[in-house]
């Protein structure tokens, strides 16, 4: 075997990026506050190529350093939008057919494994504190509660990896 060169992976440019269409997911960053998970939020999202990302409350928004450092630029490529109130973007969404999951240890939680998503559907995933998760007023507006299934001694996946396991299990059921 050999590796790629960059060149070999066929990726594309920006504008193409830009004009290609977009698998039906966004999702909405709440209160996160770390920049670096920010950034590696955008790269994933950029590289399943999803619709948008919402950057709501004390989440930061490009142009910043932080940021770049881990997106390595996904965060040019991908829409963004920073709304204040992550219930007015989760409003928003509902309102345009999205169906509304937040990632977060509830009671009643649906298992990631448990999930059979749609092709036809369009799907809000909502992503917490790092510390203190999603709010719970956020989590009363959602549709599903998806756990994330976890054997270990930690309750919690860091924020950029559980957007990184969910994104991609919806993405591959939808895709």
């Amino acid at each position: 075997m050999r590796k790629l060169h960059l060149t070999e992976l066929n990726r594309l440019s920006l504008k193409e990026f830009k004009e290609s269409e977009k698998f039906p997911i966004v999702v909405i960053l709440d209160n996160i506050r770390s920049l670096h998970n920010v950034g590696s939020i955008f790269r994933t999202c950029d590289a399943l190529r999803l619709e948008k990302v919402f950057l709501c409350g004390i989440t930061a928004t490009p142009p910043h350093n932080e940021i770049h450092k881990s997106a390595l630029g996904a965060e040019d490529a991908m829409d963004w939008e920073y709304v204040e109130k992550t219930e007015d973007a989760v409003t928003r969404l509902r309102e345009q057919g999205y169906i509304i999951c937040s990632v977060e240890q509830v009671e009643n939680s649906t298992m990631l494994t448990d999930i059979n998503a749609f092709p036809n559907k369009k799907y809000a995933f909502i992503m917490g504190n790092e510390v203190k998760g999603i709010q719970q007023h956020v989590i009363n507006m959602s549709d599903y509660c998806i756990e994330i299934p976890q054997y270990g001694t930690k309750h919690s996946f860091n924020v950029s990896v559980s957007a990184g396991i969910v994104l991609w299990e919806i993405f591959k059921q939808i895709h």
